[in-house]
C-alpha cells in the first residue's frame, strides 16, 4: 500500500514537472514574440528618427542667426533633434573624408553651412515631409531643402510588411500556444477523470471539485512564467552583454511589458484549459469515462 502511494505520488510529481516544462517553453515561444513585436515597434521609430532633412544656410547667415533657426526649429512638433554644421566643421568632415582641401585650388570654401533636422517618427512620410519642406524654405537665409524621399518610402514600406508579418505570426503562435497548453493540462486532468467522478457521486458540487483544479493550474502558470522570465532575462541579458547598443531600442517598458505578458498569459491560459477540461469530464457519464 506504501508502496502504491509512493509510486503515485511520483508519478503525479513528474507529471507536474514535465507540464511545467512545456508551459515554460511555450511561454518562452510567446514571450519573444510579444518581445520583437514591442522592439519592431521602437526600431521603427528609431530608424525613422535618424533619417534627416538637411536644410541648407546661404553665406550671409551668421552663427547667431543660424541658431536662431535652430531654437525657433526645436519648438516645431515635427522636430525631434537638430544639429548645426558651420561651413568650417564641414570642410573638416569633408577634407577627412576625401583626404584633401578643395579650398586649397579653389581659393575659398565651396561648403555651406547646413542644419540636420531629425523628425519625429510620426512625420517621417512623404506627405508631412512635402509640407515641412515648403515651410523650411520660407525662413530667410534657407537656400534650399533635401531629404532622402526614396530612402523614407522604402523604410516605410518595410517597416509595414515586417509589422504585418510579426502581427501574423503574433496570432499563429498564440493560437498553437492555447493548444499545446490544452493538450497538456487536459492530460493531466485525463489521469483523474475518475477521481472526478467520484466526488460528484458523493454530491460534492462542480465549483468544489473545480477549485483543487484550478488553484494548482494557477501555481502551474506562475512557475512556469517564473521560469520563462527568468529564460528570458537570461537572454537579453547576454544580448545586452553583446551588443550594449541595443538599449537604444530596447527600455526597461519594453521588457516589463513583456514579463507581465508572460504572467499574464501563463495564468490565463492554464486557468481557462484546466477550468474546461474538468467541465468537459463533469458532463461525462461513467460509461462515457471508459469510453474515452
Amino acid at each position: 500500500m506504501g508502496k502504491r502511494k509512493k509510486m503515485k505520488r511520483s508519478r503525479g510529481g513528474m507529471q507536474a514537472v514535465t507540464l511545467c516544462i512545456s508551459t515554460t517553453l511555450v511561454l518562452v515561444l510567446l514571450g519573444l514574440m510579444v518581445f520583437f513585436m514591442l522592439t519592431a515597434r521602437n526600431l521603427s521609430a528609431y530608424v525613422k528618427e535618424n533619417l534627416t532633412v538637411t536644410v541648407m544656410l546661404g553665406d550671409s547667415v551668421s552663427v547667431n542667426q543660424a541658431r536662431m533657426l535652430c531654437r525657433n526649429l526645436y519648438h516645431r512638433p515635427y522636430s525631434h533633434d537638430i544639429d548645426y554644421i558651420s561651413k568650417e566643421q564641414a570642410k573638416r568632415e569633408q577634407c577627412a573624408a576625401m583626404g584633401s582641401d578643395p579650398s586649397e585650388f579653389l581659393g575659398f570654401n565651396p561648403f555651406t553651412a547646413t542644419l540636420e533636422v531629425r523628425m519625429k517618427a510620426d512625420y517621417a512620410n512623404r506627405d508631412s515631409l512635402r509640407w515641412i519642406a515648403k515651410e523650411l524654405r520660407k525662413h530667410p537665409g534657407v537656400t534650399d531643402v533635401a531629404y532622402q524621399e526614396d530612402l523614407m518610402d522604402s523604410v516605410n514600406d518595410n517597416l509595414g510588411k515586417v509589422s504585418i508579418v510579426l502581427l501574423v505570426l503574433a496570432v499563429l503562435l498564440t493560437c498553437v500556444s492555447f493548444s499545446l497548453i490544452s493538450n497538456t493540462v487536459r492530460l493531466s486532468v485525463y489521469s483523474r477523470r475518475f477521481l472526478i467522478h467520484t466526488m460528484k457521486l458523493v454530491g460534492a458540487s462542480w465549483g468544489f471539485i473545480r477549485r483543487p483544479f484550478l488553484r494548482r493550474a494557477l501555481w502551474l502558470g506562475l512557475s512556469a512564467a517564473l521560469l520563462a522570465c527568468a529564460a528570458l532575462g537570461g537572454g537579453f541579458f547576454m544580448l545586452l552583454n553583446y551588443e550594449p547598443g541595443i538599449m537604444t531600442i530596447v527600455t526597461w517598458q519594453e521588457l516589463a511589458v513583456t514579463a507581465g505578458s508572460v504572467f499574464v498569459f501563463g495564468v490565463v491560459i492554464t486557468t481557462l484549459c484546466s477550468y474546461f477540461s474538468v467541465n468537459k469530464f463533469l458532463r461525462m457519464t461513467a460509461g462515457e469515462l471508459y469510453n474515452i
